[in-house]
């Protein structure tokens, strides 16, 4: 080999093998940053149909010319006699047409009730999901969510409701930290509702690689692996070099109605979807889950960790 292509390629190979480690280094810290990922959840509630029977009204009809009531509709003695020959034709002509007209009305009336049957035993139930990215100094929402999480009673449907209010009332107080923000909302059946209700669910919690704080159905739970990384502040020192910028919040809800949320596209819209959210009544509110990450106080999401996992978030 020339001497000269010699003392070119010895240098160029150097720096190879030095980038290369660099972004060994970088990537390896990366995965572990992103591995320390976790996320908190609570909520509860479930997709059952209305307690309340439907008692169609028992009705009666009275016959013409003085008939007495029958029960359940039927028609009794004077409407026979026409067709034995009391009357004349035109008179037999006006009994059939009552008989005709009693007949479509009990019909109508029929399918009136199943349909009033059908509709609360599968009422229209409303899906809606709302994510909001935070700027990493909002570090009190992390606080109170976590709080929240751990005092909720997410057993009843009026426990349910104050963890919504609460919630939203957190993200309504922090405004001046608000980035991007997505909504989504869908109308079904009941009978639907809850399966497309967990396909959003697991959609999100999909993207922490672990539940740090879960109070779901009052099953209050949080994992022992984070606190030992807390404890001999490897996790600590993991997240100190990184430059994270970003927490995320989403809120998922079923209720019955209609709740057609706002597209985001300003902080003004934002603030409309979070207060129609948060008044939503609890004898209309079925489901909620509220998810965040990072979860523990401290830790951020860094703007390429946001745009891989949240494609759908709009700046405001």
């Amino acid at each position: 080999m020339p001497k000269k292509l010699s003392q070119f390629i010895k240098p160029l190979l150097k720096s190879l093998v030095v980038i290369g480690l660099i972004l060994t280094l970088v990537l390896g810290h990366s995965d572990n940053a992103l591995a320390a990922r976790a996320g908190g959840r609570m909520g509860g509630g479930s997709f059952r149909a209305p307690s309340r029977p439907y008692s169609p009204p028992t009705r009666t009809y009275r016959g013409p010319s003085g008939g007495g009531y029958y029960p359940g509709g039927g028609f009794g003695f004077p409407f026979i006699m026409p067709i034995f020959g009391f009357g004349g034709g035109g008179l037999f002509s006006i009994f059939l047409i009552i008989i005709v007209a009693n007949f479509l009305v009990r019909t109508f009336q029929s399918a009136r009730e199943e349909y009033t049957v059908e509709r609360q035993s599968n009422p229209p139930v409303a899906i809606a999901r709302l994510q909001i990215g935070l700027l990493a100094e909002a570090r009190g929402l992390q606080e109170d969510l976590n709080r929240i999480a751990q005092t909720a009673d997410t057993s009843s449907s009026a426990g349910l409701t104050q963890l919504l209010q609460e919630t939203t009332l957190s993200l309504l107080r922090h405004p001046e930290y608000w980035m991007y923000a997505a909504t989504e909302s869908k109308q079904s059946r009941l009978e639907s509702a809850e399966l497309e209700f967990n396909r959003l669910a697991l959609s999100e919690r999909s993207k922490f690689t672990a539940e740090t704080v879960s109070n779901v159905n009052n099953q209050l739970k949080q994992a022992s692996v984070k606190a030992n990384l807390q404890s001999t502040g490897e996790l600590t020192s993991e997240m100190a070099g990184e430059s994270g910028e970003y927490i995320i919040a989403t809120v998922l809800v079923g209720a019955q109605g209609k709740l057609n949320l706002p597209d985001v596209n300003d902080s003004q819209d934002l603030r409309r979807a979070l207060s129609q959210i948060g008044s939503i009544p609890s004898e209309q509110l079925l489901a909620v889950e509220v998810l965040w990450t990072p979860q523990a106080s401290g830790e951020s999401l860094t703007a390429d960790e946001v745009i891989a996992e949240y494609p759908d978030l709009k700046l405001v």
